[in-house]
């Protein structure tokens, strides 16, 4: 039975590929790209919102994460992305934040010179992040083109975006990733500081070796070094850091600066005739999203979704927006106060806005609602759908590490627990000597409570860190017991940063080897010792094979000797069913479920359309999904 489901399953998947003819935009980079957990942090990536400028049934799947240069764009990001290229695709390229790295030398060159050396401590301290804009870099970038090329696909290569680092009002040279003024070179004796170029020199830039990697390959080019720049001189110093960026440093930007580079780059290719006719620039308002996807949730739960309105161009120059909710919905614009409707105010025929709305799953199934958004007699009516599930039966599993005094763990009901591991780093000691650490009131753990601490390899923090290292987390795990099915409700963990008040962390969780994952935690520069309670309430299901896997990526803001990261009481809590009773069975027309979804994701409205499919996934009146042979 469960090779002919999966023989069904892999047949329909085929069919809706063909059936859809889906046209792709494939974006890869780093954290100025990146998706980001819109509850757990207000850093966006402008890869988040470049779909909204395509049109003509094109979609955007941005594969992004922080921390990547080229050679891991090429190693980790383009290994997932070019199993979902086809041909007709487009795929857009921008690396080179963290291909500076060890100040333009190459990682893997550096650490072999010390290894050569015999100097077994420099080797493991050596970032392997960094290429060598004329060398190293534009090799793995071509890497991509070549292999995107070969699966029919039309790369576009875009120069990375500026950091907004102003001399003046003007963005200095390293902002725009040239390191001419201050760099370092590989010798047969070591790293070496290079000479001062001059400013035509383009020796050490790595948007000049972008664009001349595109010229060689015969492809696109997008400047968004350029056009970043221009962007940013155009607000001025205080107003880019103010209205643009995430207040967390130069690099990252909010919901405003993100949506303005993704319009940049859709306009810069509309402009070369790329996609001129699927790419869309409205001046008028919108709202992103369009639809209100709130997702599915735990009975009892409230969810919660940002909005975007954006117009340019408006009429009148100024005035006002109302935003008003259906019955169950409640808006805010600050997270804090809410209530059925906003009125959001707009200058200069411009609109760059925010909004928040909020659902409280009180009874199980499909809520909806509509979000309706007017402005000088135009009206945008936004459809919003959430979904409520309720766990019940199976038997209760539940992790727990301490994490006291080792990194034992107990386990409750039937599963098996992948035991905590490092990568780059290691447990420097279980302790709290100066007993000093602050934890929430509502624990009742006092300031001797021992915890975890932990250091990476080398014990000294670099320099130039501005987002997690990908090659550098702590991990665990959980995955179901033989003949399972395990529905995790529940992640949560202290964390803080110890002996000074700069650590960082991302903390995410992923069931796919960390091909893809979501975000559950992000700080930067945590209060020393003061520990923060980390708590996610995913809907997680897996099969029989499937790992439930959660990491703890930390770093510091500067250069530091000893600083740790402490963690203390990990637990990760779901409930085990019995696979078996997963039902697959025959249903006759007289069945009404509440919705159902054929395998390409569509709504079937009547059962005529689910007839013409082999298999669909049906959500039923009590909430809970079947896939049902037709």
């Amino acid at each position: 039975m469960k090779r002919k489901l999966f023989g069904l399953l892999a047949l329909a998947m085929l069919v809706c590929t063909a059936a859809t003819g889906a046209k792709k935009v494939h974006t890869l980079g780093d954290s100025t790209m990146a998706p980001y957990d819109e509850s757990a942090t207000v850093t966006r990536g402008w890869g988040m919102y470049f779909g909204n400028f395509l049109t003509n049934g094109w979609t955007s799947i941005n594969y992004a994460k922080g921390g990547r240069d080229s050679r891991s764009g090429y190693e980790e990001l383009w290994q997932t992305a070019k199993k979902q290229v086809t041909e007709g695709d487009y795929v857009i390229i921008t690396f080179g934040h963290n291909d500076e790295k060890n100040n333009g030398m190459d990682g893997y060159a550096l650490k072999g010179y010390y290894e050569s050396i015999g100097d077994a401590t420099a080797a493991a301290a050596v970032d392997l992040r960094g290429t060598v804009p004329s060398t190293t870099y534009k090799e793995w970038l071509g890497k991509i083109v070549d292999e995107a090329k070969a699966l029919g696909a039309t790369p576009i290569i875009c120069s990375p975006v500026c950091r907004s680092y102003f001399t003046g009002e003007k963005i200095r040279r390293n902002g725009r990733h040239d390191l001419g003024d201050s760099y370092q070179v590989l010798t047969a004796d070591g790293p070496k500081n290079g000479p001062k170029l001059a400013e035509d020199d383009h020796t050490m830039d790595y948007a000049y070796h972008s664009e001349q990697l595109a010229t060689e390959k015969g492809i696109a080019f997008i400047d968004l070094t350029q056009a970043t720049k221009n962007l940013y001189e155009s607000y001025g110093s205080a107003k880019t850091a103010e209205f643009l960026f995430d207040g967390q440093g130069s690099t990252h930007f909010n919901t405003t600066g993100a949506l303005l580079v993704a319009r940049e780059c859709a306009r810069l290719m509309k402009a070369q005739n790329i996609l001129a006719d699927d790419i869309t620039l409205p001046t008028d308002i919108t709202v992103v999203p369009a639809t209100g996807d709130f997702g599915t949730a735990y009975k009892g739960q409230t969810l919660t979704k940002e909005f975007t309105l954006n117009g340019f161009g408006l009429t009148p120059e100024t005035g006002t927006v109302n935003i008003m909710a259906s019955d169950g919905i409640t808006l805010s614009s600050d997270k804090v106060e809410w209530s059925n409707s906003l009125e959001v105010s707009y200058q200069a025929s411009t609109l760059v806005k925010t909004f928040y709305a909020q659902i409280v799953l009180t009874e199980d199934g499909e809520k909806t609602g509509t979000i309706t958004i007017q402005q000088n007699g135009k009206t945008i009516e936004v459809p919003v759908t959430a979904t409520a599930v309720t766990l019940e039966g199976g038997t209760e599993v539940k992790a727990y590490w301490r994490l006291e005094s080792n990194d034992t763990y107990e386990l409750t009901g039937p599963a098996t627990v992948i035991p905590e591991s490092w990568e780059d780093m290691y447990v420097q000691r279980y302790s709290n000597p100066n007993a000093n650490t602050i934890w929430p009131d509502w624990t009742g753990f006092d300031a001797t409570r021992k915890t975890q601490r932990n250091l990476l390899t080398g014990d000294k923090w670099p320099a130039d860190e501005i987002d997690d290292n990908p090659n550098r987390y702590i991990q665990w795990g959980i995955k179901p017991a033989s003949g399972t099915e395990l529905k995790i409700d529940e992640i949560s963990l202290f964390v803080c940063g110890c002996g000074g008040n700069g650590m960082c962390s991302h903390i995410y969780f992923s069931t796919d080897n960390f091909e893809t994952r979501t975000t559950i935690f992000e700080m930067n520069k945590m209060p020393a010792n003061n520990m923060q309670y980390v708590k996610a309430t995913p809907v997680i299901s897996l099969n029989e094979g499937q790992e439930l896997l959660i990491r703890v990526y930390p770093w510091y803001n500067g250069e530091a000797s000893g600083k740790t990261i402490c963690l203390s009481d990990l637990t990760i809590h779901g409930i085990a069913i019995d696979a078996s009773s997963t039902a697959i069975k025959e249903v006759g027309k007289t069945e009404l479920p509440v919705a159902t979804y054929d395998l390409c994701g569509r709504k079937i409205v009547d059962k005529k359309s689910a007839k013409s499919h082999s298999v669909t996934i049906v959500r039923m009146n009590d909430g809970t999904t079947k896939k049902v042979v037709y």
